[in-house]
């Protein structure tokens, strides 16, 4: 492999390597000349004598100070560029940049003008405090820190920007206020950009010289740093000031080198995917049986959504992006499908108030929760990709909604335990995010929803990521634990089998309204929407009802056994069981036929389902065995007749 590597590597063209060269040379060069002129035998005499001792204890006086000043001010400032929309936003950030590009002895003069005591600031400082910060120590902290919080606010700045959302947001849910979330979700996950930060910011502040010596003067032993030091002694011992440069130049590089590789910025949950999704991480030693027909739900363990007594059910009337009225009793699953834009994980985000694009007055039993910020509205949301904190492992992220809301550490922990014992994970409790596969994610990931005893429980595609096999088990858990959830719980979806199996209603969305609102079995039998229709494996013909049948949009007429008010709006719904495929036009009772051939065949469990394209009419699915088709003779072209009784018609009035 290392061979065939070597035999593909391009050589760079010559007119991009030579500049390239001279360019390292020139930044070599210098660092070089620096080491050839350093007097070994001196340097350990020239950097023990008492003024570079006294002025490296105050360079690292100053730095430190004004790595706690860059902290303190620059943190909460890289947040807010990184997450709050404001007007003027490019300003701040252009301010934020000024000192980078400034020159050194200019940020100077401007720190004069702004805290000198003829300045703006500084006279008030003189009288008020009686702080003085020219030709002061604490002056040589403020130009330090004016020059170096740069380096922090934008290198934070791009790690908060690489974190996803979904996690502060999910942590709010979870009922962390912002500053909680803020030190424990937001601050661990972009550590990395913060320690880069810092580290540069440190580095800079201790290089610092220009606006040092313009502000604050050189006072030995008050203001005078070490690059003043070096300064100084180039007039009178330039071996010394070599010796002392090697110093600051060791620093320097120590410092890049510590951050090569390690310290990149991006936040730690792009660096920790977990395992891939696969049929026995899903349920492992502790996946629990399929229950039997009609056998008794399991109650969940704790205290239901409400604390005590039964929880309350669900009014939300959104407006904006989706047009909508929602009621649900305690204990109700609703799955809420449509096609992609239709406005699901809007409406989710409206309930959790997490979106401009919808505005949810939400009411849970007598509680008014439309005007609580996000982590007092007790709706709980899982996102798609579970949003598992990856700093934590599964024990801790169970028990973080219990511990947002002040339950004691060893009663959250105890309970968390209890949760993912009855997911099946409780093994895994050690294990952190990356260490787990797919399937167990997401049951660690219900595990903490259901833990926070939410009123509300959200789930956005909880499945979607998963292989078909850990699906299935994840899909036999999910159903489970909603049977003994007490609250509202609201789950979107793609799947017709997880719509029909986990919900008790199926809410379905197109343009952000209610297109239809019903049972699984209803929608099952009379979809209103093509787009369910196909999702549930039905052929979905719209057209206009008429005397025979139906006048089929897009030409052509379907003859049906049920007739609907001349001129309303239908969806003909045929199932691709109750379509024959022929190689000859049949002959006999159906009253439909079309000459089309085979676009596509796929196999869909022990049976093909059979796409046929015809001029007559639209796209139409049929299901034979594969005995069938071999005996047809079916592949992609093959001329075919599909017939359709008209008996095997179902007709919905839009």
């Amino acid at each position: 492999m290392s061979r065939h590597h070597t035999r593909t590597r391009t050589r760079p063209p010559v007119t991009l390597a030579l500049p390239a060269l001279l360019a390292v040379a020139f930044l070599l060069l210098p660092l070089i000349g620096i080491l050839s002129r350093t007097q070994w035998g001196e340097v350990g005499a020239h950097l023990t004598s008492p003024g570079v001792v006294q002025a490296l204890r105050l360079s690292l006086f100053v730095s430190l100070w004004a790595l706690g000043l860059s902290l303190l001010l620059g943190v909460p400032l890289a947040w807010l560029l990184a997450r709050v929309p404001f007007k003027g936003k490019a300003f701040v950030r252009s301010l934020v940049l000024l000192p980078m590009v400034l020159p050194p002895t200019v940020g100077g003069v401007a720190l004069l003008l702004g805290f000198g005591r003829r300045g703006l600031l500084g006279p008030w400082l003189e009288g008020t405090f009686g702080i003085t910060l020219p030709f002061h120590t604490s002056g040589a902290v403020v130009a330090a820190t004016f020059v170096a919080m740069p380096f922090l606010v934008i290198s934070l700045e791009g790690a908060l920007g690489g974190l996803k959302q979904s996690y502060e947001e999910t942590a709010a849910s979870l009922g962390a206020s912002p500053v909680r979330v803020f030190f424990t979700v937001t601050l661990p996950m972009v550590a990395p950009g913060l320690i880069a930060g810092a580290a540069l910011t440190w580095a800079r502040a201790l290089g610092e010289f220009g606006a040092t010596i313009t502000f604050a003067g050189n006072l030995p032993g008050t203001t005078q740093t070490l690059p003043l030091q070096v300064y100084l002694l180039l007039q009178d011992e330039p071996e010394a000031a070599t010796s002392v440069s090697l110093l600051l130049l060791v620093i320097a590089m120590a410092v890049l080198i510590a951050l090569r590789g390690r310290w990149t910025g991006t936040p730690v949950a792009a660096r920790s995917a977990g395992a891939p999704a696969t049929a026995g991480g899903a349920g492992g030693p502790c996946a629990e049986p399929e229950p039997a027909p009609g056998a008794p739900r399991p109650a969940a363990p704790g205290r239901n959504a409400a604390g005590t007594g039964r929880p309350p059910p669900l009014h939300a009337t959104v407006t904006g992006f989706n047009e909508l009225t929602l009621d649900a009793d305690p204990g109700t699953t609703i799955a809420v499908v449509g096609e992609n834009g239709a406005g699901k994980t809007t409406l989710l985000r409206a309930l959790l108030g997490l979106t401009p694009r919808a505005h949810a007055e939400l009411r849970l039993g007598d509680t008014d929760v439309t005007a609580l910020p996000p982590h007092k509205r007790q709706v709980a949301w899982v996102p798609q990709d579970g949003a598992l904190f990856p700093h934590l492992n599964a024990l801790a992220n169970t028990a973080y909604g219990l511990r947002a809301r002040r339950v004691p550490r060893a009663e959250a922990r105890r309970e968390a335990q209890l949760w993912l014992d009855r997911l099946g994970v409780g093994h895994l409790a050690a294990r952190r995010p990356a260490q787990l596969s797919g399937g167990q994610a997401q049951r660690v990931a219900l595990a903490r929803a259901l833990a926070a005893r939410p009123r509300l429980l959200l789930l956005d595609e909880p499945l979607a990521a998963l292989d078909q096999t850990t699906r299935a088990r994840v899909r036999h858990t999910l159903r489970t634990h909603l049977a003994g959830f007490g609250g509202v719980c609201l789950i979107v979806t793609h799947d017709p089998v997880e719509a029909v199996s986990l919900a008790d209603r199926v809410l379905v969305l197109a343009d952000g309204r209610t297109l239809q609102d019903a049972p699984p079995a209803e929608v099952t039998r009379h979809p209103r929407s093509p787009w369910v229709a196909r999702m549930l494996g039905r052929n979905a013909w719209p057209g206009t009802a008429s005397a025979d049948g139906l006048a089929l949009a897009s030409g052509g007429r379907l003859v049906t056994a049920e007739a609907l008010p001349e001129g309303s709006r239908a969806l003909a719904i045929i199932g691709p069981e109750a379509v024959s495929v022929h190689r000859d036009r049949p002959a006999g009772s159906p009253r439909n036929v079309w000459q089309g051939s085979v676009r596509e065949i796929t196999a869909v469990g022990s049976r093909l389902r059979v796409l046929v394209g015809s001029a007559e009419a639209p796209d139409l699915v049929a299901e034979i065995t594969p005995e069938a088709a071999a005996e047809l003779g079916l592949v992609d072209g093959t001329k075919v007749w599909t017939s359709v009784k008209a008996t095997e018609v179902t007709l919905v009035e839009l």
